[in-house]
């Protein structure tokens, strides 16, 4: 990777305590007229981990990550971020604080560009206004192009090079997954949320994006938070794993103890738990080349 998002990301990840967590999440309950989302859900993410987090649907994967992004508000408990609480921020203070997020279904401004898109993740980077770039032309031209600098090293690094100057809506699927991903890169975050990143993908684009995974972690040092129904891809590349069911958290630990927790096992998993886990038992190993 080239120096401009290298240079960028060391310094905002500068501000990341490595003796405490990333992501603080205690005790967390949320209901809606009645029914309960999340029943005192408890967790943490460290610094540079992968942490997952699976369930069936209505277990309370998608209502943690609103809850942590700002667009919940729960009706007990806490959640720190880099030590400071977020619970009544707004959405856009979160994200400035650092924190960025993918979505299962992509959202893209499909008629700009793969540059353009990513340029918008530059927003809360951007010091200039409309005003100030009149008066300091100069300065705010000098801006946009490190700007652009950053997010052309986020192409490379995605490997997208070729589609950098087309409208997004005429890219394949996968690749339009890599640009989201991409413009959740050019915030510079401290913690990503992944939302499905290999939903709807082929086997093809379900590897690419496992190495992209891991290299963002490995290389860029960020720490992720990861909800897949994938679970070979899960417990291939997670740390460690969440478990919720129906809204109750009933186990965390590392994939090896999760695979073998018999309460998982009956709520989740199910008997052809092995058989599922194996069948993408080498998605690390094909990531990173490890296969014969």
């Amino acid at each position: 990777m080239s120096d401009a998002f290298a240079e960028a990301l060391q310094e905002t990840l500068a501000e990341v305590a490595q003796d405490r967590p990333v992501l603080e999440f205690d005790d967390v309950e949320l209901s809606f007229a009645g029914v309960k989302a999340l029943g005192g859900v408890t967790f943490e993410v460290r610094p540079k981990e992968l942490f997952a987090i699976i369930g069936p649907n209505g277990a309370g994967k998608t209502s943690i990550f609103n809850v942590i992004s700002g667009v919940y508000r729960p009706q007990k408990g806490s959640v720190r971020f880099l030590g400071e609480p977020i619970l009544g921020k707004q959405p856009h203070e979160i994200a400035a604080m650092g924190l960025s997020r993918t979505f299962q279904n992509i959202e893209l401004f499909e008629n700009l560009t793969v540059i353009d898109n990513l340029m918008l993740g530059r927003h809360q980077h951007v010091r200039y206004g409309v005003f100030s770039a009149l008066v300091y032309a100069g300065r705010a031209r000098g801006e946009e192009v490190v700007h652009r600098g950053v997010v052309e090293d986020i192409i490379d690094f995605l490997e997208i090079e070729q589609y950098r100057k087309f409208p997004v809506g005429l890219l394949p699927y996968g690749i339009q997954k890599r640009v989201e991903l991409g413009r959740a890169l050019a915030l510079e975050p401290k913690l990503l949320l992944l939302d499905e990143p290999v939903a709807g993908m082929n086997l093809e684009e379900t590897e690419d994006m496992a190495r992209f995974i891991l290299d963002i972690r490995d290389e860029l040092d960020i720490a992720m938070i990861l909800v897949e129904h994938d679970m070979g891809l899960v417990m291939d590349l997670a740390d460690r794993v969440l478990v919720q069911d129906f809204g109750l958290a009933i186990a965390t630990g590392a994939p090896s103890e999760i695979q073998r927790n018999p309460d998982v096992i009956r709520a989740y998993l199910g008997e052809e738990h092995r058989s599922s886990v194996g069948v993408t038992a080498t998605a690390r190993d094909r990531a990173t080349g490890d296969t014969p």
